[in-house]
């Protein structure tokens, strides 16, 4: 297959808890106010990735992987997915609070939905003063406790709020509630999945005063009621080395400050990787094709390309692969 770095074009999201951020700090072109979600690189159903570079412009990631199989994803994954992509890379505005929600595991949605489960990663941007996410309860609760406090209103009161800054990086792995509060920009590493069981909405209504739909039953069999220390994800960055974020059975994420020239071998490696921008800029480069990635672009490596040459003044980077 053509080895590049291969960039996809942005699939723009409106969301009732949408801003701007993503036009004017990710450079995004929509001028939308309520814009949420940038979807940048994608393998679901009705919105699927297309390539806006290189010789495989116009082509969908449908496409690539069906044509170029293990060439694409690595010989391992391939086996695994298929040619189903297996991750869903985003970029997140929340200009107020999104509904307190949560995701069945592969085994519940493979039962209800046939589809993979949900273990999503959040990687912090830009956050305003004294903004929040909510994830997990403050203390372990019961199944009547949580009914009862949902039909008073009053669920807001049993959940665990973290205030969060730039570079901050946290783990929702499914069955825990979690929301993004506002003023909120990150970057999300997820399982390929757009299913959401939400439980609380803030009491919000559309433009057309209608309240959105909660998933109250269905959310019943996928909640985690207990308080689990497992969200709060640590790495120590250094220039021109990947600090290790997260590694589990879905995804890696490395962080990757690069100043100067840095190549990445990645020859042990048999997967795919992604890098997000999320500071700064760089040029990356694969068999003598060179891409330039910004801050708020998201590029795609195929796993038959092993040595990457970045070169940057500085650039932040997040590394994404899965092993």
């Amino acid at each position: 297959m053509p080895g590049y770095p291969i960039k996809f074009e942005p699939i723009l999201k409106e969301k009732i808890w949408g801003g701007n951020k993503l036009h004017l700090i990710l450079h995004k072109d929509s001028n939308n106010q309520n814009l949420g979600e940038s979807w940048e690189i994608s393998g679901v159903e009705n919105d699927i990735s297309i390539v806006s570079n290189g010789s495989l412009r116009g082509r969908s990631l449908e496409d690539l992987i069906k044509e170029y199989k293990e060439d694409l994803l690595g010989t391992g994954i391939y086996r695994q997915f298929g040619e189903k992509f297996p991750l869903l890379i985003k970029f997140i505005d929340a200009k107020t609070e999104l509904s307190v929600q949560l995701h069945p595991n592969d085994k519940l949605a493979r039962k209800r939905h046939n589809s993979f489960g949900k273990t999503e990663m959040w990687y912090i941007l830009q956050a305003d003063e004294g903004a929040e996410i909510n994830i997990g309860f403050k203390n372990t609760i019961d199944r009547d406790t949580y009914l009862k406090h949902l039909d008073n209103g009053t669920i807001t009161s049993l959940l665990n709020f973290e205030k969060v800054k730039t570079g901050d990086a946290f783990l929702i792995n499914t069955g825990k509630v979690h929301a993004i509060g506002g003023g909120v920009l990150l970057a999300e590493i997820q399982q390929t999945s757009d299913i959401t069981y939400r439980i609380y909405d803030w009491d919000r209504k559309d433009e057309n005063g209608n309240s959105r739909e909660l998933h109250t039953s269905q959310a019943l069999d996928a909640i985690d009621f207990e308080v689990k220390e497992d969200f709060q994800l640590s790495y120590h960055p250094e220039t021109n080395k990947p600090s290790n974020v997260v590694s589990n059975q879905y995804f890696s994420v490395n962080f990757l400050p690069v100043q100067g020239k840095l190549v990445r071998d990645h020859s042990a490696l048999d997967s795919f990787i992604i890098y997000m921008c999320t500071n700064g800029n760089a040029v990356i480069s694969v068999n003598d094709h060179s891409v330039e990635i910004s801050k708020g672009e998201t590029l795609l490596i195929p796993a038959i390309c092993k040595f990457i040459d970045i070169r940057a003044h500085h650039a932040e980077l997040l590394e994404i692969y899965i092993v």
